[in-house]
C-alpha cells in the first residue's frame, strides 16, 4: 500500500514538473524577458511575503516602547530583547579573558604546521569539489532531466550548514551573543541572491569565466565598503582592482568558450548580467557582517549561524509559496544520482564554512587569502579538464593578470600592516 502510494505521488509529481516547464515555456515564449529574469521577480516576491511583515512588525516594536509595557521575566521579553534590541549593555568577562588569551597564544598557534596542513587541504578539497559538483548539477542532464531551480541548491546548502552549526556552538562555548537577530536578514539577504546569482549564472556561462568574474569584485567590495562602512582604502588596493579590471576584459574578450554552440551572445549577456548581481550582493554581505564584527564582537560561528538562520526562512518560504520545495525533494528521490551530487555539494560548501573560520582565526586573513586565491586557479584547472572547457593564449593572459594583481594586493597588504606596526 505503501509503495503504491509512493510511485502514484511521483507520478503526480513528475506530471506537475512538465506541466510546470511547459508553463514557464509558454511564459517565456510569450515575454520580452528571459527565464532568469522572471525567477528572480518570483524569488523577490516571495522574499517579500517573509521580510515586509518582519520590517513593520520591528517598527512598531520600537516606535511603541513595546518592551517597556511587559513583564521583564517572561518570554516576550527575552524574545524581543534577542530579536529587535539585542543585548548591547551586557560585558561578558569571560569573553574579555578569552579575548587576551587568544592574542597571546596566536603566535604559537601561527607557527603550527600541522593546523596550517590541515587548513590547506580542507579548503583546497572541500570547494574544489563543490565547484564541481555545482557545476556538474547546474550543466548535466540526469536521465532526462536538466535541473534548473537554482534556489533549491541553496536551500539544501544553509539547511545543513544551519543543522552543523547550532550543534557546534551547543558543544563549544560561545561568547555572550549581542546582536540583534534581525540585524542578520541583511546579509542574509544578500547572501541568497549572491548565492543564487552563482548557480543560475552556470546556466549561461562557463564555470572558468564565472571564476574570473568573482575574482574582479575587489572594486565593489571597496566601492561598497565606502557606502555601507565610510571606509578608506589605501592607493595599492585602487591599483590592485584596476589590474583585475584590466585581467577580467581581456580574459573575456579573447575567450572562445563563450561563443560555443552552448552560449549564444544574448545567454553570454544575461550570465554577465546576472555576475554582476553576485559581485553586488557578495560585496555587500563582506561589508555588512563587517560591521557586525566591529559593532557586536559575536563569534564567527555566531554569525554564520544567524545568516543561515534568516537564509534558511527566506528560501524555504519562498520554495513552499512557488510549490517546489516538495517537488524538488521527490525529483532528488526519483533520480538518486542527483540526490547524492546535491548533498555532496551542500556537505563541501559547509565543510568549507568551517574551514574559512577556522583558518581566519587561527591564521588571520592573509594566508586565508592566499590558499583561496590559489584554490581559484585550481578551480579553472579542474573545470577545464573536467568539462573540455578551451582556454587561448590570450584568455590564460587575462587570468594571469587576474591573480598577480591578487597576491600584488596580498603582499601590498602585508607590508602595510608590518610598517603600521
Amino acid at each position: 500500500m505503501l509503495t503504491w502510494w509512493c510511485l502514484s505521488l511521483l507520478t503526480i509529481v513528475s506530471c506537475e514538473l512538465q506541466e510546470h516547464e511547459s508553463l514557464d515555456a509558454q511564459l517565456e515564449a510569450n515575454t520580452m524577458f528571459p527565464e532568469w529574469f522572471l525567477s528572480l521577480v518570483q524569488n523577490l516576491f516571495t522574499y517579500g511575503l517573509v521580510i515586509v511583515p518582519g520590517a513593520l512588525a520591528i517598527r512598531w516594536i520600537k516606535q511603541s516602547n513595546y518592551i517597556e509595557k511587559i513583564n521583564p521575566g517572561g518570554w516576550q521579553y527575552k524574545l524581543i530583547l534577542s530579536c529587535v534590541h539585542g543585548k548591547q549593555d551586557l560585558v561578558d568577562v569571560e569573553d574579555l579573558d578569552k579575548g587576551a588569551e587568544g592574542s597571546q597564544n596566536k603566535s604559537e598557534r601561527s607557527g603550527d604546521a600541522k593546523k596550517l596542513i590541515i587548513c590547506v587541504v580542507g579548503l583546497q578539497c572541500s570547494y574544489l569539489m563543490w565547484g564541481y559538483l555545482q557545476e556538474k548539477i547546474m550543466t548535466s542532464t540526469y536521465g532526462d532531466l536538466k535541473f534548473k531551480d537554482s534556489q533549491f541548491l541553496v536551500f539544501m546548502n544553509r539547511i545543513l550548514a544551519l543543522c552543523m552549526v547550532s550543534a557546534y556552538i551547543n558543544m563549544v562555548k560561545q561568547p555572550t551573543h549581542k546582536t540583534p537577530l534581525y540585524k542578520y536578514s541583511f546579509s542574509s539577504f544578500s547572501n541568497i541572491m549572491s548565492s543564487w546569482c552563482q548557480y543560475e549564472a552556470l546556466k549561461y556561462v562557463s564555470f572558468p569565466t564565472q571564476v574570473i568574474c568573482k575574482a574582479s569584485k575587489t572594486l565593489a567590495v571597496i566601492l561598497m565598503g565606502k557606502v555601507v562602512s565610510r571606509k578608506k582604502f589605501p592607493a595599492y588596493e585602487y591599483v590592485c582592482a584596476a589590474l583585475i579590471f584590466v585581467g577580467v576584459s581581456v580574459f573575456l574578450l579573447w575567450n572562445p568558450q563563450e561563443t560555443e554552440k552552448n552560449y549564444t551572445k544574448e545567454t553570454t549577456f544575461s550570465g554577465l548580467v546576472i555576475l554582476i548581481g553576485y559581485i553586488v550582493f557578495d560585496s555587500f554581505t563582506s561589508n555588512w557582517q563587517g560591521e557586525l564584527y566591529s559593532t557586536y564582537k559575536m563569534s564567527s560561528y555566531q554569525c554564520m549561524l544567524g545568516t543561515n538562520i534568516f537564509s534558511s526562512l527566506f528560501t524555504g518560504v519562498s520554495l513552499l509559496m512557488e510549490g517546489m520545495l516538495f517537488s524538488n525533494l521527490l525529483l532528488c528521490l526519483s533520480h538518486p544520482q542527483l540526490a547524492y551530487d546535491v548533498l555532496g555539494m551542500s556537505i563541501f560548501s559547509m565543510t568549507g564554512q568551517f574551514f574559512i573560520f577556522y583558518c581566519i582565526e587561527t591564521f588571520g586573513p592573509v594566508v586565508f587569502t592566499i590558499i583561496m586565491a590559489c584554490r581559484q586557479v585550481l578551480s579553472i584547472i579542474v573545470s577545464c579538464f573536467m568539462f573540455g572547457h578551451p582556454l587561448t593564449a590570450q584568455s590564460f593572459l587575462g587570468a594571469l593578470i587576474v591573480f598577480i594583481a591578487i597576491f600584488l594586493r596580498i603582499y601590498a597588504k602585508q607590508r602595510s600592516s608590518r610598517a603600521s606596526k
